[in-house]
């Protein structure tokens, strides 16, 4: 029977990434201490050197992507208004 594969979140493939960035640790150690492989550590940090710059860029796209725009939020905020004052004035009659 087949293993399953061990999913990992994103901050402990960082927190890997960086302590093998950092060389405070070996990536041996890393692997005996943590369990996984060299090759997933080795390429956990990979991407994040080469993803690092996107971080700091004016236009970080991983922050859009889970923000609202304005333009979106004034839709809201205008279909909001129209629906109190329909409900306003059906109470009021």
């Amino acid at each position: 029977m087949s293993k399953k594969r061990t999913q990992y979140s994103s901050e402990f493939k960082a927190k890997l990434a960086l302590a093998a960035i950092c060389g405070n640790e070996t990536v041996p150690q890393l692997v005996a201490r943590y369990h996984v492989y060299p090759t997933q550590i080795n390429s956990w940090k990979q991407q994040l050197i080469e993803q690092a710059a996107e971080l700091f860029s004016k236009n970080n796209t991983a922050a859009n992507k889970e923000g609202h725009t304005t333009d979106d939020l004034h839709r809201v905020i205008g279909q909001l208004a129209v629906e109190r004052d329909f409900l306003v004035r059906k109470l009021n009659h």
